[in-house]
């Protein structure tokens, strides 16, 4: 004990400046990491993880020979089955620390633009739920979206209500999937989504919910919803789903999240520049 003792204080004693900044990091990380698997199946394991983690030196000074060895090997085993198992989640928070830290790979559209465009979608969405037309509509933001469009057909025209309406009218080719919306675009129709895993989701739910909340637990997408039992249209964001939405509060919420993206997209565009006004050279008449 004397021994352990002695090697906090020599560790005290020889701290660095970089030292703190390693340990604060670190934190900040471990921080991170749980903000993003809270309320989610890894939360549960991470638990088991500290608990068996914190048992180890246990075992170890009270020469507990067979508990140290079972612990040892479950840790090592471990690792790798958590990699395996909660592979959407580690996708999901490495996706996320990209967003953060590369969040200007495209701009939104102008204030006026963007107010005449989700005009146009909300003015679709209402019409498709007054006929109780099933539609997903997904906006992308600073998640590209690749992977989900090629798995559908390219439209590329301009977000009109028309075509958002003809898109999803009943038997129609693309009808059955989801539209996916980059800037003032529709980008691609007749998209499969990835479903989400979640227990928590109400059971009434059908598959065009399970798959917009799928969207927007591996992305930044806003996604849609229109229901073809009830009319009811619902918002997903961030793996969380709203429903009973009507046109005005829709289309409020939806030019706080765009215009939002928008200012931090510039904002980090504004800065690149400042810094490379600084560093860039003079040159001496």
């Amino acid at each position: 004990m004397m021994d352990q003792l002695n090697i906090i204080k020599n560790t005290l004693l020889n701290l660095r400046i970089s030292s703190l900044v390693e340990i604060l990091i670190v934190a900040w990380l471990l921080y991170k990491l749980y903000w993003l698997i809270r309320e989610t199946r890894a939360e549960q394991l991470l638990k088991g993880i500290l608990i068996i983690l914190a048992l180890l030196p246990i075992s170890q000074i009270t020469n507990m020979t067979m508990l140290y060895f079972l612990l040892s090997r479950t840790i090592t085993v471990g690792v790798l089955s958590f990699v395996i198992i909660f592979q959407p989640e580690i996708r999901r928070a490495l996706e996320h620390l990209g967003r953060t830290a590369f969040n200007d790979r495209h701009l939104a559209p102008e204030e006026r633009a963007l107010n005449d465009m989700v005009g146009e979608m909300v003015n679709a969405v209402e019409s498709l739920s007054l006929t109780k037309t099933g539609a997903l509509i997904a906006v992308e933001q600073q998640t590209m979206l690749r992977e989900i469009i090629a798995t559908g057909t390219l439209v590329d025209a301009q977000v009109s209500a028309p075509i958002i309406e003809n898109i999803f009218f009943p038997n129609t080719p693309l009808h059955d999937g989801a539209m996916i919306i980059r800037g003032d675009r529709v980008l691609a129709a007749g998209c499969v989504l990835p479903l989400t895993n979640s227990n928590e989701i109400s059971k009434k739910l059908g598959t065009r919910h399970r798959a917009a909340i799928g969207l927007t637990e591996v992305s930044d997408a806003a996604v849609i919803i229109v229901s073809e039992e009830t009319g009811v249209i619902s918002l997903a964001l961030n793996g969380k789903l709203v429903r009973n939405y009507d046109g005005e509060r829709l289309k409020a919420i939806l030019l706080k999240i765009l215009s939002k993206n928008k200012e931090t997209a510039q904002e980090t565009v504004r800065e690149k520049v400042r810094k490379w006004l600084k560093t860039k050279p003079t040159t001496s008449s």
